[in-house]
């Protein structure tokens, strides 16, 4: 098929068609990221300026929608950077009132937000809240962590949290249902040096609770670790009924990773070993499965020699 050649004049024409097509885009798109528009953001809440005699149940869900005007541009950039802060509250005037109501907090609500954007309703409008008896309890602190370690190198004794109780306040029922509360996971990788660090209290969306203190310093000790090799005498449970019994052998040997400046201080009294005669009698094995019931703490079982071992009964 012939190709269609275009003249002079005509190759004219084209780019200048096709520059006012890009002009008319580039014209279009600065005209739309340049009108204000009005996006609706869905965002969790915090409640500040808690009165403090007062003990509150939230009647309503701990997130509210946020209508928000801004720009164009704004929000293009908030599409690929989305704020992830909660819409902090403002409780003082729960003082004298069950209620809140968020058009009469537009004022304190924007100065959390930049100036190019305006906040102009939140839904709910009302917050509604049940007061009750408030009370003190104090709980223990626990430490999660996700932490990787050099070879031959972990955890070798009680991660220790300071302080090792917090108090907290707030209603009766609520408060009665805390057991303990988890500071922010402490995260390492390759690590080989004890882990000291400052962590936040997490009250996992529990907003009618105050904490205090709402930090914790916390030292994870770590350690090079090496193998332990340990003969343990073996226990038999459920042979009462039995004139006697014998295993073969008599004793298991473990291999255990133990912390270097704690490898005397475990020995075969420190560990127990044992067979259970009723998996014979119910399921007639062969042979008895060792089972360990009792290992020290930070102390990690690589191998287990035997497995199972034989036995003889006499009834």
């Amino acid at each position: 098929m012939k190709r269609r050649r275009f003249n002079k004049n005509q190759r004219r024409k084209i780019s200048i068609f096709v520059r006012c097509i890009i002009i008319s885009f580039i014209a279009w798109t600065l005209i739309a990221v340049s009108n204000k528009y009005t996006v609706t953001l869905k965002t969790g809440i915090e409640y500040v300026n808690i009165p403090e005699k007062r003990a509150f149940h939230p009647l309503q869900s701990d997130t509210v929608k946020v209508r928000v005007k801004m720009s164009g541009w704004d929000m293009l950039f908030s599409k690929f950077n989305p704020d992830s802060s909660n819409l902090q509250v403002d409780l003082s005037n729960l003082k004298n009132r069950n209620f809140i109501v968020f058009s009469n907090q537009l004022g304190f609500i924007n100065r959390q937000f930049p100036a190019n954007k305006q906040v102009t309703h939140v839904s709910p409008d009302t917050l509604y809240f049940d007061f009750s008896k408030q009370t003190q309890r104090k709980v223990p602190v626990k430490v999660p962590y996700n932490i990787t370690f050099r070879k031959q190198y972990g955890i070798t004794g009680e991660t220790k949290a300071n302080p090792e109780y917090v108090t907290i306040t707030g209603p009766l029922e609520d408060v009665a249902n805390i057991e303990f509360l988890e500071t922010d996971t402490i995260r390492g990788i390759q690590i080989q040096t004890d882990v000291r660090t400052v962590a936040n209290i997490n009250r996992n969306q529990r907003t009618n609770i105050t904490i205090y203190p709402t930090i914790a310093e916390i030292v994870i000790p770590v350690g090079e670790l090496t193998e332990k090799v340990i003969e343990i005498p073996l226990k038999i449970e459920n042979a009462r009924k039995f004139t006697s019994v014998r295993t073969v052998p008599s004793k298991v040997t473990i291999t255990t990773l133990v912390s270097l400046k704690d490898y005397n201080k475990w020995s075969a009294r420190d560990f127990e070993a044992v067979v259970d005669l009723e998996s014979w009698v119910e399921d007639g094995v062969t042979s008895l499965p060792v089972i360990l019931t009792q290992v020290p703490d930070f102390c990690k079982i690589i191998k287990i020699e035997p497995q199972n071992v034989d036995f003889f009964v006499r009834k």
